[in-house]
């Protein structure tokens, strides 16, 4: 582990610092297409919009961005999606017999990367509020414990973790504390990205498969600081992020006041189905939720899912997750789709 907690390339794997990373034609030569005939990458010279290959640093894309954000460009990886991003730390920070901590019920991904990195994962149970325990996290970590996981707002369960529970976490823990805020623009909380000169063994991620409405192209984002960004990059395929993805995210993100108008619309849909869903009578509790979707306690969640799915509604059945006995995950939806999925509800009898 880490002595001195700035020296956060301590923590890095073996190999990593020292690797040569592969190096692109346009790693070689990187300037405005229009000025130049390229003959160097083996491209088809016809063109059809994507006959070139991206810019492999995503350079316009994260300037966008890193603006929208008030961040640095520097601060900013990009990925094809956010379990890109995640696998990177994996291969940054991990060896395998190495280990990571997580905290259940959380976003599953974490667990499964660990198993094909060979990567022990120490799953800890967060509290019935869904609340991690510190004092039994900082109990738990050993001198190869590379990396913590913490999901806020959490999946499945849609609460915040309590911002001095993170504090403590990122002040003691001396490995790398990964914040996964795939739901943050949902909460009225400010992100973790603002503390990273505080931390630097803090990484944030966020992803434009939620409140941006951007799920189908796959985009997500490390937010770190700049040598942990280097190191991610040092490591990352060539063009990870295709020219498709690119164009179109640069697109929308021209229109971050229509996507902050629909985040406004969710958040008061999020309030409207909450206040249907404890009117049914078989819904015995519905978790507070700052992310777009809820947690909703019924007395038996097998027979209305199923009920659901003869009615052409899918939701998640998450009983089997820690503090979720009995619980679906249901996803925030248009004003119609959830007056569809209320009205459903209400057909089922038990």
């Amino acid at each position: 582990m880490i002595k001195n907690r700035k020296d956060i390339s301590a923590l890095v794997a073996s190999g990593i610092l020292e690797l040569e990373p592969y190096q692109s034609a346009r790693d070689e030569f990187a300037v405005d297409e229009g000025s130049y005939t390229f003959l160097d990458a083996n491209e088809h010279p016809i063109p059809t919009l994507v006959n070139r290959y991206p810019d492999p640093y995503q350079t316009a894309l994260r300037k966008q961005i890193a603006h929208l954000k008030g961040l640095s460009p520097d601060q900013l990886l990009l990925g094809n999606g956010s379990d890109e991003v995640l696998d990177l730390l994996f291969r940054v920070f991990c060896e395998p017999g190495d280990a990571i901590i997580t905290l259940a019920p959380t976003y599953g991904m974490y667990g499964v990367l660990a198993q094909q990195h060979r990567v022990r994962n120490i799953e800890l149970t967060l509290s019935a509020d869904f609340q991690p325990d510190v004092d039994e996290i900082l109990q738990t970590v050993d001198r190869n414990t590379k990396m913590l996981f913490v999901c806020s707002p959490n999946n499945p369960s849609g609460n915040l973790i309590d911002a001095d529970r993170i504090k403590a976490l990122l002040s003691h823990f001396n490995g790398m504390v990964v914040i996964d805020e795939a739901y943050i623009d949902f909460s009225n909380s400010e992100s973790w990205a603002r503390q990273l000169d505080t931390y630097p063994n803090l990484v944030v991620l966020q992803t434009f498969s939620k409140a941006y409405g951007m799920a189908g192209i796959r985009l997500g984002m490390a937010i770190a600081n700049p040598k942990v960004i280097l190191w991610l990059t040092k490591i990352k395929l060539p063009y990870n992020v295709n020219t498709l993805t690119q164009e179109f995210a640069k697109k929308q993100l021209k229109n971050i006041g229509e996507i902050n108008t629909a985040i406004v619309t969710l958040k008061n849909e999020r309030a409207q189905l909450a206040k249907a869903l404890a009117s049914i009578s078989y819904v015995t509790k519905v978790f507070p939720s700052e992310a777009n979707f809820l947690l909703v306690r019924v007395t038996d969640a097998s027979a209305v899912y199923n009920a659901l799915i003869t009615m052409g509604i899918v939701v998640r059945n998450r009983s089997s997750l820690p503090h979720c006995e009995e619980c679906l995950r249901i996803t925030v939806g248009t004003s119609e789709e959830n007056e569809q999925l209320i009205s459903a509800l209400k057909q089922v009898t038990l």
